[in-house]
């Protein structure tokens, strides 16, 4: 668990509003775990418009608040 990353914050809801948030938080130097109830969607939001980035997904609000 050591070696697993660690993120900063967590945001839930993955709609243009959060995607963006946490674009710009991430830009700013913040590790975010990002969470949506829609699980595909942060499968799919990590593979397109996060790629490239310190983001960190999270298929359940455990694993979210676990990866803080």
């Amino acid at each position: 668990m050591a070696n697993e990353p660690q993120g900063d914050l967590a945001l839930i809801g993955l709609a243009v509003m959060g995607q963006n948030l946490i674009l710009n938080m991430n830009d700013h130097g913040y590790t975010v775990v990002a969470f949506n109830r829609t699980v595909s969607k942060v499968d799919d939001f990590l593979a397109k418009e996060a790629k490239g980035t310190k983001v960190i997904g999270a298929h359940s609000i455990a694993e979210m608040v676990s990866k803080l």
